[in-house]
């Protein structure tokens, strides 16, 4: 199992929770921490629905830089 882990502020986890509600998707930990299952998002945004709209909330919060889509989960803490 790969992940990736990512330091961001609490503003960005604010803004992450907001964007993204799926329990599949996005898992807030005791310790804070938020665990995206990057299958389910990248199924997420091959939705025709954000498609059409453009939508990478995740990139938009973190920047796609930081993001490497060959792990199996990102761990925002």
């Amino acid at each position: 199992m790969k992940i990736q882990d990512i330091s961001i502020t609490n503003n960005q986890k604010k803004s992450l929770l907001k964007a993204i509600k799926d329990p599949q998707i996005l898992v807030q930990e005791d310790s804070g921490d938020l665990v995206v299952n990057v299958t389910a998002y990248q199924a997420l945004k091959n939705n025709i629905a954000y498609k059409k709209s453009g939508s990478e909330p995740i990139e938009e919060i973190v920047g796609e830089d930081a993001l490497d889509f060959d792990a199996e989960y990102f761990v925002f803490s």
